[in-house]
């Protein structure tokens, strides 16, 4: 009993443990990094892999897609690093802002939104983009009369949904890995039709915030200092960073280059910007380094997870866990398994977006690629698990934002993240039926 064929459904189940440790834990705010560690040596026992098998596990382990992601991750700061130092991300702020001739509040939002939603998407970080961008912003927002609530509601929209779509940003490098999909297609083929809802939602909301918090958060009047100005040689690191970039991405989606042109590309805008800026190889290295340096715990924590997971398939998990979820594919079809993956992301897996992506692709990886389900619909699946979490949720991400934004009414950016969940579960939805 409890036996499918050789396998045995009930061993199979048992390797399930340490999946579940981790949801339990992480849902209770616990640090990933330790949980994962936990959850490694729950996966250790379970298999009766003992010390040498652990150490093999995660000796392999730094090779893996994973270890990757964490590489490109680290670069990706230590980028963010070059471009603050030349004031690139500064300068790209002041051109959006000031290009627009800020001088009401709706522009103010269009302008502050805009800059939000590009200089995350190139850093691929929503804390580090908006500490650059606060300082800059919030004298603008407060020269229009904007209020608290309504640039915190900004910062963290439009910082969750720009993590979709940037080129560099975790959550988009490890979806190309796990569906195949080409860059172009993750932005037009599944991420477009969430950004936008979040655009159209959030413009509106924000026009209702505005209104009822401009007399009660507003930004005092020492607030309201001089823009930035930029350099002859912030405009020029400005110009090749700009440049090179729109070419990097052109040239890797004609080459279809794959998540190793991402390493390149990101070194050589690295130097590139740097050397434009005014800043010598040992200089340019030392921030490079000292970005890495700041995400080595995501790195870390991806080494990990890899084995951590590996002890669950190797177990039978994941099998066991198609096999009792076999009912749903019966009854729901492709369409039904496509929900069920992005609902459980969502609603019942917590912890680091990377992380998140990782669980429910080997979750629910097996029945996808048996019922031949389309990687449209399961990116957009993906997207919905693990980003809808920290829209509907408070989180790091969202108190940073309200932080940044010299704000304590999480209350506002909370209902808008509401709002914006209903339309990304409709979506998905709609993806779920059409697509999948």
């Amino acid at each position: 009993m409890g036996a499918t064929g050789d396998f045995n459904l009930w061993m199979g189940l048992l390797a399930l443990l340490p999946l579940i440790v981790y949801i339990v834990l992480v849902f209770r705010d616990a640090d990933p990094i330790p949980v994962t560690i936990i959850c490694l040596l729950v996966g250790m026992l379970v298999t009766g892999a003992g010390p040498i098998g652990l150490g093999n596990v995660i000796v392999k382990a730094m090779g893996s897609f994973l270890a990757v992601i964490g590489l490109i991750i680290m670069l990706g700061r230590g980028l963010g690093e070059v471009m603050t130092a030349t004031k690139v991300s500064h300068t790209l702020v002041y051109k959006i802002i000031y290009g627009i001739g800020i001088n009401t509040k709706k522009k103010a939002m269009s302008g502050i939104a805009i800059s939000c939603f590009v200089l995350i998407a190139l850093l691929g970080t929503m804390a580090g983009g908006t500490a650059i961008l606060a300082p800059i912003v919030i004298p603008i927002a407060a020269s229009v009369g904007l209020s608290r609530s309504t640039v915190a509601t900004i910062f963290d929209s439009m910082g969750e949904e720009a993590l979709i779509v940037g080129p560099f940003t975790p959550p988009v490098v490890t979806l190309m890995g796990l569906t195949g999909l080409s860059y172009i297609s993750v932005v037009f083929g599944v991420a477009l039709p969430f950004v936008l809802s979040t655009w159209i939602i959030t413009w509106f909301n924000l026009q209702r915030i505005q209104k009822n918090t401009e007399e009660t958060q507003p930004y005092s009047e020492q607030d309201k200092v001089e823009e930035f100005n930029p350099t002859k040689e912030s405009r020029r690191a400005t110009g090749t960073f700009v440049v090179l970039f729109i070419f990097a991405i052109a040239y890797g989606f004609f080459k279809s280059a794959g998540t190793s042109f991402i390493v390149i590309m990101m070194l050589t805008l690295a130097f590139a910007t740097g050397f434009a800026g005014g800043l010598d190889m040992k200089k340019i290295c030392a921030l490079i380094v000292k970005g890495m340096a700041g995400n080595v715990n995501l790195f870390f924590l991806f080494v990990l997870l890899d084995p951590f997971l590996g002890f669950v398939e190797s177990g039978g998990g994941f099998k066991a866990l198609a096999i009792v979820m076999q009912p749903i594919a019966d009854l729901g079809g492709k369409a039904g398994i496509v929900l069920t993956g992005g609902l459980i992301g969502a609603f019942g897996i917590s912890g680091a977006a990377v992380a998140q992506l990782k669980v429910m692709d080997s979750m629910f990886g097996s029945l996808i690629h048996q019922q031949g389900v389309s990687m449209l619909a399961w990116g957009a699946a993906l997207i919905v698990g693990s980003r809808v979490t920290s829209l509907i949720y408070p989180g790091p991400n969202m108190f940073g934002a309200t932080g940044f934004a010299q704000s304590e009414d999480i209350k506002s950016v909370l209902r808008n993240g509401w709002l914006v969940s209903a339309a990304h579960c409709t979506i998905l939805l709609i993806y779920a039926v059409f697509v999948a």
